[in-house]
């Protein structure tokens, strides 16, 4: 499983209602704002193409002026990760 943190740039006067459709989209949980129009989510998928194509969506959604990773955690325990991991 990965777990990304996810910066999501909309304008102040759509950020209630960009808030509201992150929320609602099911794609990620919303965590934090600012008054500037900048939203701090995170997105859980199986796999790297996953959580991209799930900010892709996010991207799409309206008023969306800009949307990107952050932070990325990847489980050392998923398969095939343990080698890399030295396990």
């Amino acid at each position: 499983m990965n777990i990304s943190s996810v910066v999501v740039k909309t304008l102040p006067e759509h950020l209630e209602e960009v808030k509201t459709a992150l929320e609602e989209s099911g794609l990620c949980e919303v965590h934090f704002n600012d008054d500037q129009g900048r939203i701090v989510a995170v997105i859980e998928g199986d796999d790297d193409a996953d959580e991209s194509d799930k900010l892709k969506l996010i991207a799409e959604l309206p008023n969306v002026v800009s949307a990107g990773f952050s932070c990325t955690y990847i489980d050392p325990q998923d398969e095939g990760l343990q080698e890399l991991d030295g396990r």
